[in-house]
């Protein structure tokens, strides 16, 4: 099938499913930080898809190739499948906090977090602008090279950067504080996940032992 089709497809049944989950959780169609949500996730999802299938349909289409059944390694087999159930978990726990009232976040906060939501995307599109090896999956590609310009000048993994300013942006977009103890289920698959893949980035790609003597930190300059 045409790539452009696939991705086309994806990105509608994405859409039609996150629909179902916020407004299926919130229990109404009356619930604007829900439509405001999806209009900037979605606007910002379609922006990348839309440049890579201009500009570098090859890691489009690896990105494409995602979840457990893709990975091949067995710990990131286990990790995606906790952390694709926490992807459905976030919005939805998100949506019912707000069905019940269980904390109230300000309109200001709200608007907030849309903005981190479109901020995170907006780190990934930077690091797939760098890095064309940056498949959903954890391997090797062919010729890869290692990559240390850009983002990857001041941390080693920056796309999982955005996966955690995505997490918080979540919750505060859709009206629940509650929503960030997902922090608490995210963190640690995170470093996990970066863990595994340094090791296997050390044994099977040339000079990446190199790049982490030269780039000291995996996620937070200063921290980790």
């Amino acid at each position: 099938m045409n790539l452009i089709v696939r991705t086309a497809r994806s990105a509608i049944l994405g859409l039609l499913a996150l629909g179902a989950i916020i407004f299926g959780s919130a229990g109404t169609l009356d619930y604007w930080q829900g439509w405001a949500f999806i209009v900037v996730f979605t606007l910002s999802t379609n922006l990348i898809g839309v440049y890579l299938a201009i500009k570098d349909p090859a890691l489009l289409e690896r990105r494409l190739k995602a979840g457990p059944g893709a990975e091949t390694r067995p710990l990131q087999k286990a990790l995606i499948t906790v952390a694709f159930a926490g992807a459905i978990a976030l919005p939805a726990v998100s949506a019912l906090d707000y069905r019940f009232g269980w904390s109230h976040v300000p309109t200001s906060v709200s608007v907030l977090g849309n903005a981190l939501v479109a901020l995170s995307l907006m780190i990934d599109l930077r690091v797939f602008r760098e890095n064309s090896y940056g498949a959903s999956t954890i391997e090797k590609m062919e010729d890869q090279k290692v990559i240390s310009t850009g983002p990857y000048a001041r941390v080693r993994h920056p796309m999982y950067v955005g996966v955690l300013v995505l997490v918080v942006g979540t919750p505060l977009a859709l009206g629940s504080y509650w929503g960030l103890l997902f922090l608490l289920l995210n963190v640690p698959i995170l470093m996990l996940r970066i863990l595994d893949e340094e090791e296997m980035l050390q044994q099977e790609l040339e000079g990446y032992s190199d790049y982490m003597e030269k780039v000291r930190y995996r996620l937070v300059p200063g921290l980790w």
